[in-house]
């Protein structure tokens, strides 16, 4: 086994959001990915100590995306090594223990003899190494292997502390076991994923070779790092593959990335706004106020804010224009990213109890007991992860609604059909909103609840499951089909507003603008769309237009740090969903304007 230098005790990744002006933001990372494969890129963040506290959605992102290495803390060692010997105690009592000296599952009464015990914890891995289907993403099986790291690292599981190095060496040796996508219902936990990762320590199985899609045997790429593969002890078995860290991880990763793709919705809004000559006195503080949502008051404020100046809303504001009211797509937007605000902020307390857990079955408790459990059913995590699945949709089908608006010239207030070049000839944007219409129809279908279904298994011991991997799975195509549906959206808004021209956006929606036009070409005739889509994803990916259109209104976080930055960073706070105590607010007095629209 490889032993590497030890870091700093205090040698943590630092938080640097996705979005690092945003107010919204929690998590910090770099916008560049390392090298989670081991192809040889040096990794781009500090080392992770993991303790025996809980790892930060943070550090998590850090491990399993950007490839920061992994170091356990002393105190961590120490209680690891002090639950193996209880373990060891009861090993060697005649009297049977779960998962010590007894087979798993429906066969937990069936009592295995100390010679047979070491081939009982490699027939675990084995016999649960049944997945199949296309290899999850190398981050998810990065992050899969830090969580339980991480849950090891408690001293609530009975491992010994060689076998947490290893599985810490295999992350810093960039040695990524194949995951196979099938084969979790999340109850016990990831049994299967987790289960294909614990395969590699035993020298088994398949891991990636390099970035690409190949793969090679574990023994060979174990032999290449220098490390020696482990056979397992009692109780090893069972805690290496008995969590939820598949579906957590999933969820952390969804979480850190929901973050920026919030405040991109709002930016993409106010570029709609402008594009379509719309107001920005719906979202003024004082309405906000009266509806104490926290998530709508935060996006409500960021528009605002990203509006602030702008010439071509101000070109509109006099007593001239007829129109009372904007379509909902757009004086309704921040209610609908702010209810997905405010259901991320659920998600992520959810998320933050599950990582701060030592979900383990059996456990080893402080006073010597090694007690079974059900702390590995996904249910909170599979709640969560279909709750955000239904806001994503929520968030993309606005979305969608404001780019057709912007296409339509009946509806557009002056622009051309499509925003074509040259009307009947070009085309314009009309089939990127086809693109982005099939993707909000998929977002709807992922949006079915998986945590509602549950299939019994193993001869009826396993009666009730929460299929939380498979509801974490769908959240991770959900966030990406998020992505690229607001892309669309910028793409579209950034055209409107170059035809709008002699008018000019706000300074921030003007600086998101000329980001775009870094990489796609202004209106024109006719080219190639699917490139420019993906380039736009791409600025999305790496934090460019949210950089470029940072804003931080009164009352954010961001807001609140510059003002005073010996106060605790968002990252110190615990999550909230809403005000400790909302009150109903004063009355005030009606508008005098007459609507002329529908409500």
């Amino acid at each position: 086994m490889v032993h590497r230098p030890p870091a700093r005790c205090n040698e943590r990744v630092i938080d640097d959001g996705t979005t690092p002006a945003a107010p919204t933001s929690t998590d910090q990372q770099p916008d560049q990915q390392a090298d989670p494969a081991g192809t040889g890129r040096e990794p781009t963040v500090d080392a992770v100590e993991i303790s025996t506290g809980p790892l930060s959605i943070a550090e998590l992102v850090a491990v399993a995306r950007h490839g920061a290495p992994v170091r356990l803390a002393p105190q961590a060692l120490d209680a690891i090594a002090a639950s193996r010997r209880q373990v060891e105690a009861l090993a060697a009592d005649p009297e049977p223990h779960y998962g010590i000296s007894t087979g798993f599952g429906a066969l937990a009464t069936t009592h295995i003899p100390p010679q047979r015990r070491a081939a009982l914890q490699a027939s675990l891995i084995r016999s649960h190494a049944a997945g199949t289907g296309t290899p999850v993403e190398p981050e998810v099986v990065r992050a899969m292997m830090a969580l339980r790291l991480s849950t090891l690292a408690t001293g609530r599981t009975g491992v010994r502390p060689e076998t947490a190095e290893l599985l810490a060496d295999l992350l810093n040796s960039g040695i990524t076991p194949v995951v196979p996508e099938f084969g979790s219902l999340g109850c016990s936990g990831d049994l299967a994923p987790l289960s294909a990762v614990a395969l590699t320590l035993i020298g088994e199985g398949q891991v990636l070779a390099g970035a690409g899609p190949d793969t090679e045997g574990a023994a060979a790429a174990l032999e290449r790092a220098g490390l020696t593969p482990v056979q397992l002890a009692e109780k090893e078995g069972l805690a290496l593959i008995n969590g939820t860290d598949g579906m957590l991880g999933m969820l952390g990763i969804a979480l850190h990335d929901l973050e920026k793709l919030w405040d991109i919705a709002d930016l993409a809004a106010a570029m709609s706004v402008e594009a379509l000559l719309g107001t920005d006195r719906v979202f003024a503080a004082d309405l906000a106020a009266l509806r104490p949502q926290t998530g709508q008051q935060l996006s409500a404020a960021r528009i605002a804010a990203l509006l602030a100046g702008s010439p071509t809303v101000a070109s509109h504001a006099g007593p001239d224009d007829p129109r009372v009211q904007d379509a909902y797509s757009l004086r309704c937007a921040p209610a609908v990213h702010g209810a997905a605000r405010d259901t991320a902020a659920h998600a992520r307390a959810v998320a933050d109890r599950e990582l701060a857990a030592a979900i383990d079955n059996p456990v080893v408790l402080p006073d010597g007991r090694v007690e079974s459990n059900g702390n590995f059913h996904g249910a909170p995590v599979a709640a969560v992860a279909d709750f955000l699945a239904i806001s994503i949709a929520d968030v993309a089908s606005i979305s969608e609604r404001r780019t057709d608006r912007m296409l339509d010239s009946a509806r557009s207030h002056g622009l051309p059909p499509f925003l074509a070049h040259e009307v009947g000839v070009d085309s314009g944007l009309m089939i990127a909103q086809y693109t982005q219409a099939g993707m909000v129809s998929e977002l709807k279908r992922l949006a079915v609840p998986a945590s509602v279904d549950s299939i019994p298994s193993s001869a009826m011991q396993e009666d009730h499951v929460s299929m939380g991997w498979h509801a974490a799975r769908k959240l991770r195509r959900a966030v990406d089909a998020l992505t690229r549906v607001l892309a669309v959206e910028i793409l579209t808004a950034a055209r409107a507003l170059d035809l709008r021209a002699p008018l000019r956006p706000g300074a921030a929606t003007a600086a998101a603008l000329a980001v775009v036009r870094s990489r796609v070409q202004g209106p024109g005739p006719d080219r190639h769309l699917a490139p420019e889509i993906d380039a736009v994803v791409e600025l999305i990916k790496g934090g460019s237009l949210d950089r470029a259109a940072a804003v931080s209104p009164p009352g954010s976080a961001a807001a609140l740090d510059t003002e005073n930055p010996s106060s605790a960073t968002a990252a110190d706070q615990p999550a909230t969903t809403g005000p400790a105590a909302p009150t109903r607010p004063a009355p005030t007095a009606r508008p005098t304007t007459t609507e002329q629209e529908p409500r």
